[in-house]
C-alpha cells in the first residue's frame, strides 16, 4: 500500500472540501481507525517530517558583514583611508587590523548567541494525539503523515491541514492563515462546492489554526509544505523578528552617548588647531578618541549576555522564548501560580470514594498501574455496594473519558488528562474496561469539558434508550439531579447533604469529582445539549489528591525573601485550596481563600483592588476572573508573572508583564502567549528562573558599567592635557589598541560572572528604574576622574622628568591599560568588596584579563607592531610601580562602596513603593 500511496501523491487533490467522507478515506487509503504503525512509518520515509522550513539563519559571513554596518565604522574607514592618502601606511594599516579583529571578535560572539538561542528552542517541541490500529496515541507532531486521524480539543493548535470526520461544538481561530480575528464555527458535515474560498470551508481545519473551543476528529490530508500554511510560508519565513526592548534602549543610549563624545571630541580638535597641530593628526585623533569612548560594543555584549542567562535558565528548566524575558523576570514583585502541576506533583490518583449516605471506599495501589483494590471499612463491598461502584466506575468511563490506559511493551502506559487517568485506572480496580463498556454501550455525542461549564458529559445507546453520563464539580452536576444513588434505592436529591460530603473532602485535600448519570429524551440523540442534562442521578464523589511538591514551601518561602509576593489561583474547591495553601503558609483560615462567587459580586475595580493587595489564595476562580486578578494586581503596582497551561489562561498570561506556561501539561496558545515555558511544570523552577534573571540583569549593568567609566576616563585624559597645553597623551593607533585591549575582552567575560548568592536575599528593582541609576552616576563619574586624572598626572610628571614624548606616552598607554585590567574587577560587584569575589569564580574574566595584560606586554617586544604603536618595553621595576598606582581605583572604589554600606545602607536595592488606588 505504501508504494501504491506514495506514487499517486504526485496527483494530489486539493479540493478535499468538497469531497464525501468516504471519498477522502478512500483516497488516503486509511479508515476511521486510523492508520497502522508500519504504515505510518512508510509514509514519513516517502513524505518526511511534518515541519515548514525555519528561516536560515544568517551565517558566519554575514554576521561577519554586518559588524561594519555601523556609522561609527564608517568614520574609521574614512580614517584609514585617508591614512593612505597622506601617506601614513603604518597608522592605516593598524586601523584597518583593529576594524578586523573587532569584527572577528564581534562575530564569534553574536554567532555563539545566535547558534545557543536556536538550539533552545529545540528543546520545546508540538506534541498531537492521533489514532492508529484503533488506539489513541500521543506523537511528535513531525512525526504526522497524510491519512493518520488527529484528535483535537480546546487549546490545541492544528498541527496539519485536516478534513474534519466529526466535531462538536468546534470553534477555531484561523487568524494566523485568513487574518480573520473572529473564531471560525466548523461542521464536519457541510457539503461545499470546490471553488469555496479557503475561510469558508467549514469541514476543514488548517495548519496554524488554533483551536477555541470543542473537540474533533480529522483525518490529515497534507503536511509540511503542503498545507495551506506551506503555501504562504515564504512570507513567514521572512519575517524579521523583533528587537528586545532591553536591545533597543541600549541602542538609543549608545547614540546619545557618541553625539556628547562628538560633541567634546570637535571641542577638543578647536582646542588642538589653536594649538597649530597638524590636521591629519587632528582628524585621526578625533576619530580614534570617539571610537574608543563610544562603547560600540555594548549591544553584541549584551545580546551575549542575555544569551548566556537563556542558557542557564534552560539548565534549570525555564526556556525562553523571548530574549528580552530573560532579565523581566528578575524584575517581578508578584507571581500568580497554578496549583495543579506547579505547586503540587500533578499525579491525581482516586484515592477516596463516598456516596449519599457516607458508605467510603478506600482505593489502594500506586500511580497509574491498576492493581490495587477497592474496600470499604469492613472490607471486601457486599454485593450491593459493588452494584453501586460499578454503576459509579461506568460513568467514569464513559462520561468524555479521552484518557488512555494499555499494556504496551509489557508495561503500563497513558496519557491523557490526568483525572480522566486516574478514573480509568478506579474503573480497572472494580473490573469495568473503557473499550468493553464502549461496546455496551456505544458513543453517540458529547459535550466536552469546557472551564466555563466545569463537567463533561457523554450520551451512548443503552438497553433503555439513551443515557447521559456527566462528571464534573459538583455544583454544576447538582442542577441536573432530581435523585442520589443508594445501596438499596436511589434516594430524592438532598443537595445540602451532598455538599457537606464534598466539603469534608475537601478540607482533608481532596479533589471532588461529582458523578452522574440517566436517561434522556430521544431526540437528543440530533442534537445533544446542556438543556438535555436534567433528572439524572447523582451517583457519587470522588476524592483524588494530587500531593504538594516537596520542593514547594521551600520555593515560596524563598519568593518572600526576594521581596516577591505569591498568589495562587485554582479552580479547585475552596477547601482543597485551603489545605494546599496552609502548607505553603499563603492562607490559615477559609476566611482567607477568595472564591468565584465572591468575586462575582465585585461591582468595580477599585473593590477589587482593594480585595487583591491583601488576598492570596482565590479557588473556584474562572478564567475572566484570573485575568482581572492579574490586572488588579499591575493596577496596584505590581510587576506581575503569571502562570497558565490551558487555552483559558491565555488572557492572563498575555496580561502579565511575564507569561510562564507548563512545558508538559500546557497547551500550545498557553505556550505561544508564554516568555517563558517550564520544562518540569515546577514552581521551585520560577524561583530558579528569577535567580538567572536577575544575575542577567546585574551582568549587564556590570558590562555598562566598565565600558562607560573606562571611555570617560580617556576623555578626562584628554580633557585635562588640552586645558594644561600639553601634547596630546596618546596617538589615534594607541587609543585605537586600548580600545582593542581592554573592549574587545573584557566586557564579553563579565557577561560570564556568576551570580553572587544574594540574588534572592533583597527586594526586586523597580521595573521603570534607569540603568543610569544613582549608584551607577556615582560609580562611573568617581571611577573615571580617578583614571583619567591620574593618567593625565603620570604623563604630566614624565614629561617633567625629561622622558621624550615617545616614552611619557608609552608609560601612559600601559599605565591605562592596567587601570582597565584592575579596574574589571571593580565591576564584579556594585556592593561587595573585591576581597569578598573569589577570582576563580569567573575564570573567563580572570584568564581573559591576563591575557590582555600579556598581549599588551608581548606587542612592546614585537619589532613590527612596537613601531606602529609607539611603544617600548620597560623594565620590571617600572611596570610594578604602575601597577602599584593602578591599585589606587581599587582602593577608592572599595571606599566607596564601604561608605554607601555604612551610611546609606543600599548595599540591596530599595523596595519599589506600590501604586495605591482605590479606598
Amino acid at each position: 500500500m505504501a508504494n501504491a500511496f506514495a506514487q499517486s501523491k504526485t496527483n494530489w487533490d486539493a479540493d478535499w472540501h468538497a469531497k464525501a467522507l468516504t471519498q477522502v478515506l478512500a483516497r488516503l487509503q486509511t479508515s476511521a481507525h486510523g492508520l497502522t504503525q508500519s504504515e505510518a512509518a512508510a509514509r514519513l520515509l516517502s513524505y518526511g517530517r511534518n515541519c515548514l522550513p525555519r528561516p536560515a539563519p544568517p551565517g558566519m559571513a554575514q554576521v561577519f558583514l554586518r559588524q561594519f554596518a555601523s556609522p561609527l565604522i564608517y568614520v574609521l574607514l574614512v580614517a584609514a583611508l585617508l591614512s593612505l592618502l597622506i601617506r601614513e601606511y603604518s597608522d592605516a594599516g593598524f586601523i584597518f587590523a583593529v576594524l578586523m579583529i573587532n569584527a572577528i571578535i564581534g562575530t564569534v560572539q553574536e554567532y555563539s548567541a545566535q547558534r545557543a538561542a536556536a538550539s533552545l528552542n529545540q528543546l520545546v517541541s508540538t506534541r498531537c494525539r492521533v489514532l492508529r490500529e484503533g488506539d489513541s496515541w500521543e506523537i511528535d507532531a513531525q512525526e504526522l503523515v497524510p491519512g493518520d486521524i488527529v484528535l483535537l480539543e480546546s487549546g490545541d493548535r492544528t498541527p496539519a491541514d485536516l478534513r474534519l470526520l466529526q466535531a462538536h461544538d468546534l470553534q477555531l481561530d484561523e487568524s494566523l492563515l485568513t487574518g480573520e480575528s473572529v473564531p471560525v464555527q466548523k461542521d464536519p458535515n457541510r457539503e461545499l462546492a470546490g471553488e469555496t474560498l479557503l475561510a469558508d470551508r467549514a469541514n476543514m481545519v488548517f495548519a496554524g489554526s488554533l483551536v477555541i473551543r470543542g473537540r474533533a476528529q480529522g483525518v490529515v490530508v497534507a503536511t509540511a509544505l503542503a498545507t495551506e500554511m506551506g503555501h504562504i510560508a515564504s512570507a513567514i519565513l521572512n519575517r524579521v523578528p523583533p528587537r528586545a526592548p532591553l536591545l533597543l534602549r541600549m541602542e538609543k543610549f549608545t547614540h546619545l552617548i557618541a553625539l556628547l563624545v562628538i560633541l567634546a571630541a570637535l571641542v577638543m580638535a578647536a582646542v588642538a588647531a589653536s594649538r597649530s597641530i597638524p590636521m591629519t593628526e587632528i582628524f585621526l585623533l578625533v576619530v580614534a578618541l570617539a571610537v574608543s569612548a563610544i562603547p560600540e560594543g555594548l549591544p553584541v555584549a549584551l545580546t551575549v549576555a542575555l544569551a548566556i542567562g537563556m542558557r542557564r535558565m534552560a539548565r534549570r528548566n525555564v526556556i525562553v522564548r523571548r530574549l528580552v524575558a530573560v532579565e523581566a523576570l528578575g524584575s517581578c514583585t508578584f507571581i500568580a501560580t497554578d496549583k495543579t502541576g506547579t505547586l503540587t506533583v500533578n499525579q491525581l490518583p482516586a484515592r477516596r470514594i463516598v456516596f449519599s449516605r457516607g458508605e467510603k471506599y478506600e482505593i489502594s495501589g500506586e500511580g497509574v498501574q491498576p492493581d490495587g483494590h477497592i474496600l470499604s471499612s469492613e472490607g471486601t463491598p457486599t454485593l450491593a455496594g459493588k452494584s453501586l461502584l460499578e454503576r459509579l466506575c461506568l460513568a467514569a468511563v464513559l462520561a468524555d473519558n479521552e484518557g488512555f490506559i494499555g499494556h504496551r511493551d509489557r508495561q503500563w502506559s497513558h496519557h491523557g488528562d490526568s483525572a480522566d487517568v486516574a478514573l480509568l485506572v478506579m474503573a480497572h480496580k472494580a473490573g469495568i474496561v473503557k473499550e468493553e463498556s464502549l461496546n455496551a454501550f456505544p458513543e453517540l455525542a458529547v459535550i466536552p469539558f469546557e472551564p466555563e461549564r466545569r463537567f463533561s458529559a457523554s450520551l451512548n445507546r443503552g438497553d433503555g434508550g439513551p443515557q447521559a453520563f456527566v462528571k464534573g464539580a459538583l455544583e454544576a452536576l447538582l442542577p441536573m439531579c432530581c435523585y442520589m444513588a443508594a445501596i438499596k434505592k436511589d434516594q430524592p436529591m438532598d443537595a445540602a447533604l451532598l455538599e457537606q460530603r464534598a466539603h469534608t473532602l475537601a478540607s482533608q485535600g481532596y479533589r471532588v469529582l461529582a458523578l452522574a448519570s440517566g436517561n434522556i429524551e430521544t431526540d437528543a440523540e440530533k442534537h445533544f445539549g446542556p438543556e438535555h442534562l436534567r433528572g439524572l442521578t447523582l451517583l457519587g464523589l470522588v476524592g483524588m489528591i494530587d500531593p504538594l511538591r516537596n520542593e514547594a514551601p521551600a520555593a515560596v518561602r524563598a519568593c518572600r525573601t526576594a521581596g516577591i509576593e505569591v498568589a495562587m489561583i485554582t479552580g479547585d474547591h475552596p477547601a482543597t485550596a485551603l489545605t494546599i495553601a496552609r502548607e505553603l503558609d499563603l492562607a490559615q483560615s477559609i476566611e482567607q481563600v477568595i472564591n468565584g462567587t465572591q468575586l462575582k459580586q465585585i461591582r468595580n475595580e477599585a473593590e477589587l483592588d482593594h480585595l487583591t493587595r491583601t488576598a492570596r489564595v482565590f479557588a473556584r476562580v474562572e478564567p475572566q476572573q484570573k485575568l482581572d486578578i492579574v490586572q488588579s494586581l499591575q493596577r496596584n503596582g505590581h510587576f506581575v508573572a503569571v502562570t497558565g497551561d490551558g487555552a483559558n489562561d491565555a488572557p492572563a498570561l498575555r496580561a502579565a508583564q511575564v507569561g510562564v506556561a507548563m512545558g508538559k501539561a500546557g497547551t500550545e496558545v498557553a505556550r505561544e502567549s508564554a516568555e517563558l515555558i517550564l520544562t518540569d511544570d515546577n514552581f521551585a523552577s520560577i524561583i530558579a528562573g528569577v535567580e538567572e534573571g536577575r544575575i542577567a540583569y546585574a551582568n549587564v549593568r556590570k558590562v555598562i558599567f566598565l565600558l562607560i567609566s573606562t571611555g570617560l576616563a580617556e576623555l578626562v585624559l584628554f580633557t585635562l592635557a588640552l586645558l594644561s597645553g600639553l601634547p596630546l597623551p596618546l596617538l589615534a593607533v594607541q587609543l585605537l589598541w586600548l580600545n582593542l585591549v581592554t573592549n574587545g575582552i573584557q566586557d564579553v567575560a563579565l557577561a560570564f560572572e556568576p551570580g553572587e548568592g544574594d540574588e534572592l536575599h533583597h527586594p526586586p528593582r523597580p521595573p521603570k528604574e534607569a540603568i543610569f541609576n544613582r549608584l551607577m552616576i556615582e560609580r562611573v563619574m568617581l571611577s573615571a576622574l580617578v583614571i583619567g586624572t591620574l593618567a593625565f598626572f603620570l604623563f604630566q610628571w614624565l614629561l617633567t622628568q625629561s622622558y621624550s614624548l615617545d616614552e611619557a606616552r608609552n608609560g601612559t598607554l600601559l599605565l591605562m591599560v592596567l587601570f582597565e585590567n584592575i579596574h574589571v574587577f571593580n565591576s564584579r560587584s556594585e556592593t561587595r568588596s573585591v576581597l569578598q569575589q573569589n577570582p576563580l569564580h569567573n575564570r573567563i574574566l580572570l584568564f581573559g584579563t591576563l591575557a590582555a595584560q600579556a598581549i599588551h606586554i608581548g606587542a612592546m617586544y614585537t619589532p613590527w607592531l612596537n613601531n606602529v604603536l609607539r611603544i617600548q618595553p620597560v623594565s620590571p621595576q617600572h611596570w610594578l610601580q604602575l601597577l602599584g598606582l593602578t591599585l589606587s581605583v581599587l582602593i577608592v572604589m572599595e571606599l566607596h562602596k564601604l561608605l554607601r554600606r555604612r551610611f546609606f545602607n543600599q548595599g540591596t536595592y530599595k523596595q519599589p513603593r506600590r501604586k495605591r488606588t482605590g479606598n
